[in-house]
């Protein structure tokens, strides 16, 4: 699958497509806190709303969006300019086949030239793993580089089950004296 797969940038008329690749994820398992399945025209404005700072990029194979990553404001306020959050969802049945690896390092490529330099990613973690969350998440984080950064105990409650939280790191650059301005992706340059 890999090798043939396209990465883009989304558009809003991704949404039912993305929405369709999130939904599983939402309705069985905690990897996600969200309890309920948010509307295609809920997930169009996220995505409208991502890009008008972040990329929000998807994998293509045959023809068929089969995976999504996308950064978001790690925190609003401006000192944290140059530190993002980063999510990824693959299709169900396309996981394990380096699809993931290959949407966060084309996330990161595009993270790079706006000068964002801290990656963060909120995962849910269980010390017991069940039919609804293991551990695989931090795994790939470990995998692409990540490092643990913060553990919150029993926070999120969801199908019956109290989840931890762990926040993982990783730096894609320097953090110089005086930080370079981030730039919006609306004006970087891309080619996939």
């Amino acid at each position: 699958m890999e090798q043939g797969t396209l990465i883009r940038m989304a558009t809003k008329k991704d949404a039912e497509e993305l929405l369709d690749i999130y939904s599983p994820y939402v309705r069985n398992t905690s990897i996600t806190f969200e309890y309920d399945v948010p509307s295609v025209a809920e997930f169009s404005r996220r995505i409208k709303d991502t890009l008008q700072m972040y990329p929000y990029i998807v994998a293509v194979d045959e023809g068929r969006i089969v995976g999504y990553a996308y950064a978001s404001a790690f925190k609003k306020r401006a000192a944290y300019n140059w530190a993002v959050e980063t999510s990824i969802y693959i299709k169900q049945d396309c996981r394990r086949k380096g699809l993931g690896k290959k949407l966060y390092l084309a996330l990161e490529e595009l993270l790079k030239r706006q000068n964002i330099i801290n990656l963060n990613a909120c995962i849910a973690y269980t010390p017991v793993e069940d039919a609804h969350l293991n551990n695989a998440s931090m795994a790939f984080h470990e995998h692409l580089g990540y490092a643990k950064a913060a553990h919150f105990t029993k926070c999120g409650y969801k199908f019956g089950t109290w989840y931890d939280m762990i926040w993982m790191e990783k730096m894609i650059g320097e953090h110089p004296e005086v930080p370079k301005k981030v730039i919006p992706i609306t004006e970087i340059s891309y080619d996939f």
